[in-house]
């Protein structure tokens, strides 16, 4: 369900300060409030985008997470990505065509909303904050390639540790608290595993179960625990990355 909600000035933005996250130049804030539409409220599962539809939006995530998924025609359905805090949401498909996917909220979430028919105005007046969407839109590719790495040649546990790992970095990279460096709550189900991965309910849950008889790493249903991130890292094969600061508009 999506709601309307009170739009917050740019300047005091939920996200700016939050660790990660690269804050917006007094200049360039004064724009994204005049390209500012509004702001939207979805609830836990409602959707944001949807498949075979148009959008008139794009967005900003300002809180929540939010997931991406296609979904075939006898309804199964692939995990593409998850959306965390300052991601913009949208420029995933072709502006004058329906989605082929959908974006659902992982988490309650709100986000801005800016109109997809003035876009070539921000292009156009701002190049700096062009360069920060195409940055985006690349450091987004970079993880496809990951996860199609991890789908393709990683063995049932190694993507389930890899999924966890890079789960935990892109929430610490987007300001979401992780308790003792250890704990990410997020509430993902071994259904939504299986759809990022590729893998039957049997095989996920058989997985996840010996991940933890190894002390690998515990994941419920509202959290992922790695009680040794290093050693996660480490079997998963994972690339660490530079937390260069996420720009956000």
């Amino acid at each position: 369900m999506e709601r309307q909600s009170a739009t917050v000035a740019c300047a005091q933005c939920p996200l700016s300060g939050r660790k990660g996250l690269r804050p917006l130049t007094p200049n360039l804030l004064d724009f994204v409030q005049k390209f500012k539409e509004g702001e939207v409220q979805v609830e836990r599962g409602g959707l944001v985008l949807e498949q075979e539809k148009r959008s008139v939006h794009l967005h900003t995530l300002l809180e929540g997470v939010l997931v991406r998924f296609l979904t075939l025609d006898d309804g199964r359905r692939q995990i593409v990505n998850f959306m965390f805090p300052g991601d913009f949401v949208g420029l995933q498909g072709a502006f004058d065509d329906k989605l082929n996917h959908s974006v659902q909220a992982l988490l309650p979430a709100r986000l801005c909303n800016f109109g997809r028919r003035r876009f070539y105005e921000l292009i156009s007046e701002h190049p700096q904050l062009a360069y920060d969407l195409i940055w985006l839109a690349a450091c987004e590719e970079t993880e496809l390639e990951d996860h199609m790495v991890a789908l393709g040649q990683r063995n049932a546990r190694e993507k389930v540790a890899y999924m966890a790992v890079w789960l935990h970095d892109r929430a610490l990279a987007s300001g979401i608290p992780v308790l003792h460096d250890q704990h990410l709550d997020l509430p993902i189900t071994q259904a939504q595993i299986a759809d990022m991965l590729g893998l039957s309910l049997v095989h996920t849950n058989r997985t996840l179960k010996a991940l933890a008889r190894d002390s690998l790493l515990f994941w419920t249903p509202g959290r992922i625990s790695l009680p040794d991130r290093q050693r996660a890292v480490d079997f998963a094969q994972y690339e660490e990355r530079s937390q260069q600061l996420r720009p956000f508009i």
